[in-house]
């Protein structure tokens, strides 16, 4: 008998908790479905600018901005997403000013930015169902809290809301879920393309210091160069 009282309270407080959560609970489920909608036009968006790009383009476009750096703004344009464009940008800046390692930190950047694209709908695959599975057990209880003293339409109103809440979790999960997937496969087809093109930004700098020879100093500058072999082959 003493462990049911104290477990009363206990259960009325968890009760209270939940329904305070309820209004919250339904209103980030709101919030969730919209900041789907618009992570779905964002999408739509990108799938028009790839469409319009042929495949391999930004092959070709990375190669392009490495011939000629200033006419990356041009050439970032016909893009297959706003990133690859951004990256783009990065790579003509590093050619431009000569940075040492500026192409490295231009594909770092780029993945950055495709872990903070990615995040925003991954967040939405697991929090899209949780808030549905909230929304659909906080009502539940007063709703049948409602039919114990024989209001049905209480419990029918609680249902409409419960059931709502599932619709729209399960919504947000599959659409983001799907957005993930499909924006990981293309966002790694762009990563290949710029780590491809990227030893082709390096070369030029390479064959100049290869094609520069170094000359000895124990050999004065006006020593032909095919001396060099017998140096130290005499009599000592």
């Amino acid at each position: 008998m003493r462990a049911v009282l104290a477990a009363d309270p206990i259960a009325e407080a968890l009760a209270k908790i939940a329904s305070a959560l309820r209004v919250p609970v339904l209103v980030l489920a709101l919030v969730a479905l919209l900041i789907c909608a618009l992570e779905t036009g964002r999408f739509l968006s990108e799938c028009w600018m790839r469409a319009r790009a042929r495949p391999g383009a930004l092959r070709g476009l990375v190669a392009a901005t490495i011939a000629a750096p200033q006419d990356a703004g041009a050439l970032a344009v016909k893009a297959p997403s706003n990133l690859a464009a951004g990256a783009l940008h990065q790579i003509a800046l590093a050619l431009t000013l000569s940075q040492p390692g500026g192409v490295e930190e231009a594909l770092a950047d780029y993945e950055l930015a495709v872990q903070r694209t990615l995040d925003r709908t991954r967040i939405l695959v697991r929090a899209g169902p949780a808030l549905g599975l909230m929304g659909t057990l906080i009502p539940l209880a007063p709703g049948l809290a409602a039919l114990g003293h024989g209001d049905v339409s209480t419990l029918a109103g609680d249902l409409r809301t419960a059931f709502a809440a599932t619709t729209v979790g399960l919504l947000v999960g599959t659409v983001a879920f799907a957005i993930t997937l499909i924006r990981t496969r293309m966002y790694s087809e762009d990563l290949a393309d710029l780590e491809r093109a990227e030893p082709r930004a390096e070369r030029p700098q390479q064959t100049a210091l290869a094609a520069t020879p170094l000359p000895d100093p124990a050999v004065p500058c006006d020593t032909p160069s095919i001396a060099m072999p017998t140096r130290g082959g005499g009599s000592r």
